[in-house]
């Protein structure tokens, strides 16, 4: 049976969510079709027992822009961290806050026992940079590895490893530090403008709502496509005849539909998710290991942002470990006991989430962050792997690719 359009987008996360939006407001016909039987890709939460369960630790950063193109962020009712971040050190937590969001806790920032005063006046000389220079001049800076970007910057040694290693390894999902200094950027850019929150019906709710304004029966659940080629995409249901092929999927998934694809590195974590009686802190920020410990890259309590993600009278932890071999979950409680200074013998083990191809590894060079989404014959690729490897990322090469098809489409 042969079905015809103009436009199939294979894959239904955020690059492929992005590309239909862009592609449905130019009124082009279109049609998704995704594998699974859910929207969102690598973004999900899955309710259990009266708690969210996202798919890993993952958060929403206001400052993304391509947000603001696809849906209205009040709808999400996010519930927002702190700014800053809590450092374990021995007997003692230090905490650390942006001073353009939390303006009294400056002072104890200053005086917090992490690196030296300079370090902390140099990385926030680095950040004010990041926030404050124009994206493109800080993509035209000479590229290197994060790891050494800081290190130029004049960051210590300890101030690397008590704070900017463990927190940054959990963002980037990359231990060594070995991503490009222009994604690092980026980061770090988004960080100072933006506020980190988590909606309220759990990180799902993101692609949900940039799929709510698209017409239900334009898109296919449990739709895997077995071949692309031009102008022709075959699925178990017979093939669909169009005008250009969007293939919006992971980049295992994407390199088996076009060879022609580069092979692709993914970084992976795992996440454990325990339900405590009470509260190990009482404020929604994020805890890492300053002790250099290496196990454990952050631990955080969800449901002091967001309190919908546990039942009435408990709470919810997620604690991340980097890497593709997971400790077993006593390890990372005996970690997770030192790090809050506190029993965890009466929390409960939820359940353990191992995300193997959680971002896709940016080593230098990265250039402008934009790799090309047009592959010749009426064929295009979107997904973070084509842009900065975050949400952002995969909602902007969605966006990208949805016009280099209108672009061709209209030449044509």
């Amino acid at each position: 049976m042969l079905a015809e359009t103009d436009v199939v987008i294979v894959g239904g996360g955020l690059a492929g969510l992005a590309a239909a939006r862009r592609l449905h407001r130019a009124g082009v016909p279109w049609r998704l079709l995704e594998a699974g039987s859910r929207l969102g890709g690598r973004v999900a939460t899955d309710a259990v027992d009266g708690y969210l369960i996202d798919r890993g630790f993952q958060v929403l950063n206001t400052a993304y822009p391509r947000l603001g193109t696809l849906l209205d962020t009040d709808r999400l009712d996010l519930g927002y961290f702190t700014s800053g971040v809590l450092v374990r050190k021995g007997d003692d937590l230090l905490r650390l806050v942006n001073p353009l969001r939390e303006p009294t806790g400056g002072p104890r920032t200053a005086l917090a026992g992490v690196g030296s005063l300079l370090d902390r006046l140099r990385f926030a000389a680095l950040a004010t940079g990041c926030a404050t220079l124009p994206a493109s001049r800080l993509l035209s800076a000479p590229e290197t590895s994060a790891e050494m970007a800081l290190g130029r910057a004049g960051l210590s040694d300890a101030f690397i490893e008590e704070l900017l290693r463990p927190f940054l390894s959990g963002v980037l999902i990359d231990r060594e530090l070995a991503t490009s200094s222009h994604v690092l950027a980026m980061v770090l850019r988004s960080f100072a403008r933006g506020r980190i929150g988590l909606p309220a019906e759990g990180m799902a709710a993101l692609p949900r709502a940039v799929a709510d304004p698209l017409p239900a029966d334009l898109i296919a659940l449990d739709a895997p496509v077995a071949e692309v080629a031009p102008c022709r995409v075959r699925t178990q249901a017979g093939d669909i005849r169009c005008r250009a092929v969007v293939v919006a999927v992971d980049p295992p998934a994407a390199a088996a539909l076009l060879p022609a694809l580069a092979t692709v590195r993914m970084h992976s974590y795992t996440t454990y998710y325990h339900s405590a009686p009470e509260p190990p802190l009482t404020e929604p920020i994020l805890l890492v290991d300053g002790d250099r410990r290496e196990t454990v890259a952050n631990t955080v309590v969800l449901s002091n942002a967001a309190p919908t993600y546990a039942p009435t009278g408990r709470h919810l932890v997620a604690t991340s470990v980097v890497g593709p071999t997971a400790p077993s979950e006593p390890a990372v409680r005996a970690e997770l006991t030192r790090l809050y200074g506190r029993s965890t013998a009466d929390w409960t083990h939820l359940t353990t989430v191992a995300v193997p191809d959680a971002l896709p590894a940016a080593p230098p060079p990265q250039g402008r962050l934009r790799k090309p989404v047009t592959l010749g014959e009426g064929l295009f690729v979107a997904g973070d792997h084509r842009d900065s490897p975050s949400i952002q990322g995969a909602l902007t090469s969605g966006w990208r690719a949805a016009g280099a098809v209108l672009a061709e489409l209209r030449a044509g």
